[in-house]
């Protein structure tokens, strides 16, 4: 499954964030692709689309919850979604 982490750094734990970041790039855990990491400009937030399993997403939300707050959305492609959108509206 496809998640949407949105990441906001607390000004309280801007540089250590910053600091983990540059020393190890967020790698992902096990079990967990990085699809992309965009970052918003000029701010302290970002997104971070990601594959694979819960219990790996948990885990790398885990790791940075020291220093970053999140909010994670499952997310589906058109693929997915366009199939359901037609089955509803025929209703």
């Amino acid at each position: 499954m496809k998640f949407m982490m949105e990441w906001k750094i607390p000004p309280a734990s801007y540089k250590a964030a910053l600091e983990r970041f540059v020393k190890t790039g967020g790698p992902p855990p096990a079990g967990l692709k990085h699809i992309g990491r965009y970052h918003a400009a000029g701010s302290s937030s970002g997104f971070l689309l990601v594959e694979g399993s819960e219990a790996a997403l948990q885990e790398h939300a885990a790791e940075w919850s020291d220093v970053v707050e999140w909010r994670i959305t499952p997310v589906v492609e058109d693929d997915v979604a366009s199939p359901i959108a037609a089955k509803i509206a025929a209703r």
